[in-house]
């Protein structure tokens, strides 16, 4: 089963074409699917376009009250994917926004990577279709580079596609509220958090749409870069630590205070787990010598005396 999430706020003009495309997607690519959408405290005709596509698509509609963000709408989004499926190793979730920025035609090739053994597909918006403001290109451009996660180009996508056993292995450390972050935050923050539990990371280029969305932009260009600054922090932590990587290698974890000496130790595991020799060269290392060394060299010189 492919659960694909779509949070939804004031979208009423392209929520449905986007639910159509992703049944027309599905159509042409058979796989058994199903639609999890979140309508966040919409107040223009969106409940009204979902309702009715509900009738017609496989599809399960969760509404708030009140406006609760995209970031908590994405979890819960994800948490109910993971209590509906039976089989978590196979089953996969797809994250989707629903204002055509994403092509759906990308999950064709996203849920290929998932068969051919991937854990978690990013899809990199690298191709630009339509024009943006200067102001929103670079904030979309640097983003990324505060965000950084090992192996992505571009990690505030929002697009992406997960075994929910990663989802379910990710939750299992997080007690608290899973994603801390909001907006291309939440998104790299998302990214983060599930990187270090699937065995295999694979990112796919698609394009972003800017061409068939239907509204101005909600981000705001600076303010975004000032958040991705804040973030950095809450990223970097998400990622995979250094007691993940002394787990791997045999040694015991380290608590934020460990002295000088256990860091040393770190960067000792972490050169090896890395493939680099850190092994001391011949003329730095001490030279030991045996037990019986000195002994042997008096008795040689008894013997030469006598």
């Amino acid at each position: 089963m492919i659960y694909v999430c779509v949070p939804v706020h004031n979208e009423a003009r392209t929520a449905g074409l986007v639910l159509w495309k992703v049944r027309q997607v599905f159509t042409a690519f058979p796989r058994e699917y199903q639609l999890l959408v979140l309508d966040d405290a919409s107040t223009d005709d969106t409940g009204e376009v979902l309702a009715s596509y509900a009738k017609v698509l496989p599809m399960t509609i969760v509404a708030h009250r009140e406006r609760r963000g995209y970031a908590r709408s994405l979890e819960e989004l994800l948490r109910l994917a993971l209590q509906r499926t039976d089989r978590p190793k196979r089953d996969c979730a797809i994250t989707l926004h629903a204002d055509f920025v994403h092509s759906p035609e990308s999950m064709e090739d996203m849920v290929k990577h998932l068969e051919s053994g991937a854990d978690l597909v990013v899809a990199e918006l690298v191709e630009q279709r339509g024009r943006v403001s200067r102001a929103l290109g670079l904030a979309r451009r640097w983003t990324p580079r505060l965000l950084r996660v090992a192996g992505l180009r571009d990690t505030v996508s929002g697009f992406l596609a997960l075994r929910l056993i990663v989802l379910r292995q990710a939750l299992r450390r997080d007690t608290t509220q899973f994603l801390q972050t909001e907006g291309w935050c939440a998104s790299a923050e998302l990214v983060a958090r599930l990187a270090p539990h699937a065995r295999r990371l694979d990112a796919v280029p698609a394009a972003a749409r800017y061409d068939l969305v239907q509204r101005p932009s909600r981000v705001r260009p600076w303010r975004q870069l000032l958040e991705a600054w804040r973030a950095r922090s809450v990223i970097r932590a998400a990622r995979t630590g250094m007691a993940l990587l002394l787990i791997a290698v045999g040694l015991p974890a380290q608590s934020d205070t460990a002295s000088r000496t256990d860091s040393t130790r770190a960067d000792s595991a972490s050169a090896w787990f890395t493939g680099r020799d850190t092994a001391p060269s011949a003329s730095a290392r001490p030279r030991c010598r045996s037990p019986g060394s000195t002994r042997s060299a008096e008795w040689r010189r008894s013997i030469s005396c006598s």
